[in-house]
C-alpha cells in the first residue's frame, strides 16, 4: 500500500472559476426555491409572509452553509465572517447552522491532493517523506494541514492550500455579497464595496503561503524571549506559495482549559491579553484573527502555541495612537476625550447621528472601566459582553446607522473583542489595569520599531 492509499473518502474542491459559479448559481436557485416554498406554506396558513422571512429559513441557512463548506476558499470565507460579525442580528437558529462554518470544511480526497502536492513539490516528492498522513489533522476555508515526518527526521505540519483559491477570490466574494444582498439582511443605506475590496484584499494576503510564512518568522523572532509562547519554525526548503511547512507543534484546543486550575486560566488568559497589547503598542504587527483554532495549549512546556499567522497586518502609528489616546481618556473617564479618539479612528464620523455616537462612546467606556479599575477583573462574573452584545444589536438593528469604520480598526476591534471573550470563556481573573499600565506607551510615543 502506497503512502497516499488511505480509506477515508473527501470531496473534490470545485477549482476553476466556471465550476464555481455553477456552485454558487445552484445554491442562489436553492435558496430562491427554498423561499418560495416557505412562502407557499405560510399562505397555506393564512399568513402574508414577507420576503426576508421566506429567505432566512433554517432550510435555506443549511443550504448555503453546506454549499460553502464544500467550496471552500473565499465562498466559505466570506461565510466564516458573516457568521462571525453578525451573530448578533441573525436568529439563533441562523447563526447556529453557519457557526458551522467557523470549524467545518471537508477534505479533499487524497487524488487531489497528491495532484496539488506535485505540483508544487514535484512527481517525485513522496521520496522526501518517511511520512505522510493523508488524512489531514485540520481543515478550513483555504487549507488542510497534514503531518508529515521527511526522511531528515523532521516532524512536520504541511498546511496545503485548495486548488483553484487563489484565482477565484474575487469572483467568489462579488457572487457571496450578491447572495447576502438577497438576503436583505443589511440597512440599504450601507455600501458594501469597501468591505468588498478589502476582503477580496485580506484573502489574496491569506492565499499567499509565502507572505504567511514571512509573518510566522516574524513573529518567532518577536516572541524568542517570550518564553510563554511557542511559534512552530518555518521549513523554508518545502514552503511554497500554496504549501506551507512548519515543525509540528503539539497541544490540546486552548478551550480545554476551561476545567484546568484557577491559576493556570488566569495567567494564560492574561499572557493572552498582554500579547494584544504588545501586538498594539510595541510590534506595530498583529495577528488579526481571533479564531480559537489558532491558540493551542501545550501542558508539557506551560506554553501557548500560537498558529495561523495569515491574517496578520501591520498596525499604522497613527492607529495605534489613535488606541493610546483612547485608552488614556477611558482611564480618565474623559468622555469627550474618548469621543475626540473615537472620531479620529473613523469608529463614527461628522454624519453620524448624535445618539449613535453618544450610544458608541458609552460602550467604550464601559470597556475602559474594566482597566480603570485596580486588582483582577473577573471575566466568569461580569455581564459586559452581553450588554456589550445588546448594545450593540439596537444599533445594528437601527437601519439608519450605516457608518462603516476603517478596516484596520475594525480588525483590531475583532482581535480585542475576541481574546476578551476567550478570557470569558476560561471564567479567568485579570489584572487589567495593571496589564495597560506596564503597555500604554505616553502621548508622545506613536511610532513602533522597525519591521525586521
Amino acid at each position: 500500500m502506497t503512502m497516499f492509499d488511505d480509506r477515508f473518502r473527501g470531496r473534490t474542491v470545485p477549482a476553476s472559476q466556471i465550476a464555481r459559479l455553477t456552485r454558487l448559481g445552484a445554491l442562489a436557485s436553492g435558496v430562491a426555491g427554498g423561499a418560495a416554498a416557505e412562502g407557499l406554506r405560510s399562505l397555506a396558513r393564512g399568513e402574508r409572509p414577507a420576503v426576508r422571512d421566506m429567505l432566512l429559513t433554517p432550510g435555506n441557512a443549511r443550504r448555503v452553509a453546506d454549499q460553502l463548506a464544500r467550496m471552500r476558499g473565499a465562498a466559505m470565507k466570506v461565510g466564516q465572517l458573516l457568521s462571525m460579525e453578525t451573530g448578533e442580528i441573525l436568529p439563533p437558529e441562523l447563526t447556529e447552522i453557519l457557526g458551522r462554518l467557523r470549524a467545518d470544511a471537508e477534505f479533499m480526497p487524497p487524488r487531489q491532493l497528491k495532484s496539488v502536492l506535485a505540483a508544487n513539490w514535484g512527481a517525485d516528492f513522496v521520496r522526501r517523506f518517511e511520512r505522510f498522513d493523508v488524512r489531514p489533522i485540520a481543515a478550513a476555508s483555504i487549507g488542510q494541514v497534514h503531518r508529515a515526518r521527511t526522511r531528515d527526521g523532521r516532524d512536520l505540519a504541511i498546511k496545503v492550500q485548495y486548488p483553484g483559491v487563489r484565482r477565484s477570490i474575487d469572483s467568489d466574494v462579488d457572487n457571496v455579497a450578491a447572495l447576502v444582498r438577497m438576503t436583505g439582511l443589511l440597512p440599504a443605506g450601507i455600501d458594501l464595496a469597501p468591505l468588498l475590496a478589502e476582503a477580496k484584499k485580506q484573502l489574496h494576503e491569506e492565499a499567499d503561503y509565502e507572505r504567511e510564512a514571512a509573518c510566522l518568522t516574524r513573529f518567532g523572532t518577536l516572541l524568542e524571549d517570550t518564553p510563554e509562547f511557542s511559534v512552530p519554525t518555518c521549513e523554508r526548503d518545502l514552503t511554497t506559495e500554496s504549501i506551507l511547512a512548519m515543525g509540528f507543534a503539539a497541544g490540546h484546543p486552548i478551550e480545554d482549559l476551561a476545567t484546568a486550575e484557577q491559576t493556570t486560566r488566569d495567567r494564560v488568559a492574561t499572557q493572552l491579553i498582554d500579547l494584544v497589547l504588545r501586538e498594539l503598542f510595541e510590534f506595530g504587527w498583529m495577528q488579526t484573527d481571533p479564531n480559537f483554532a489558532n491558540y493551542r495549549y501545550d501542558p508539557s512546556t506551560d506554553r501557548v502555541v500560537l498558529l495561523d499567522f495569515g491574517a496578520t497586518r501591520e498596525v499604522l502609528p497613527a492607529t495605534a495612537a489613535g488606541y493610546g489616546a483612547m485608552l488614556r481618556a477611558g482611564l480618565q473617564d474623559d468622555r469627550e476625550g474618548i469621543a475626540q479618539a473615537a472620531r479620529a479612528l473613523g469608529l463614527f464620523d461628522a454624519a453620524t447621528a448624535p445618539h449613535h455616537a453618544a450610544a458608541m462612546v458609552e460602550m467604550t467606556a464601559r470597556v475602559c472601566a474594566q482597566f480603570r479599575a485596580t486588582g483582577p477583573y473577573d471575566f466568569a462574573s461580569t455581564t459586559l459582553p452581553q450588554d456589550l452584545r445588546d448594545a450593540g444589536l439596537e444599533l445594528a438593528l437601527d437601519q439608519s446607522f450605516t457608518h462603516i469604520p476603517p478596516m484596520d480598526t475594525l480588525f483590531i476591534q475583532r482581535k480585542l473583542a475576541g481574546v476578551f471573550l476567550l478570557a470569558t470563556r476560561l471564567r479567568a481573573r485579570v489584572d487589567l489595569h495593571a496589564l495597560l499600565a506596564a503597555r500604554l506607551p505616553p502621548a508622545s510615543v506613536q511610532t513602533p520599531p522597525e519591521a525586521t
